[in-house]
């Protein structure tokens, strides 16, 4: 494609002056910025000791929910699935034998239920489609890892305790909601 005019831009440099040369005004700005940095309150924080405030609507871990009477709500219906704009869910559904169908409400369960913590974005859209309040984010950290297997959460992770075997743990589990 051709220039539509003939004409070239001519750039002209300005010598520099002796101070300019010598580079000691802009040695000089820069020595009174970092200065100026030092004596400022630093953002660090000792971390284990003091945590910062998070906003009330941080969304942190995942985590399955059960009823009351310690039974799983999810029912594999696949919603949280299908919302996940990063596609960090997979789950696989199963049918319950014939003698769980009483202890159980629901005829289907997650046999399979991982989400991807790599993959995941946070954004809550798996809580909004669940229409079973089975999942939600809590308010804790994911936690680092040295493997990507390490950040890959199955359903033994996700779950909270059974308020039946585990009623300590299970009060501790619904106090971050």
């Amino acid at each position: 494609m051709q220039a539509l005019t003939n004409k070239a831009k001519v750039v002209e440099r300005k010598p520099m002056t002796v101070w300019e040369r010598l580079y000691l005004p802009a040695i000089a700005q820069g020595m009174s910025i970092t200065f100026g940095h030092i004596f400022k309150k630093r953002p660090t924080i000792n971390y284990p000791e003091k945590q910062r405030p998070f906003s009330p609507v941080f969304r942190g871990l995942h985590v399955l929910n059960r009823d009351e009477e310690g039974r799983e709500r999810c029912t594999a219906c696949g919603l949280c699935a299908v919302a996940c704009p990063a596609e960090a869910i997979t789950m696989e559904a199963a049918e319950r034998l014939p003698g769980e169908e009483k202890l159980y409400r629901e005829e289907k369960y997650a046999a399979k239920y991982e989400i991807n913590m790599l993959r995941c974005i946070f954004c809550g859209l798996c809580e909004e489609a669940c229409p079973k309040d089975a999942i939600y984010l809590s308010e804790t950290f994911a936690p680092s890892n040295y493997t990507r297997k390490g950040f890959i959460y199955g359903k033994d992770e996700l779950l909270i305790p059974d308020p039946k075997t585990q009623p300590e743990e299970y009060a501790k589990a619904r106090g971050n909601k």
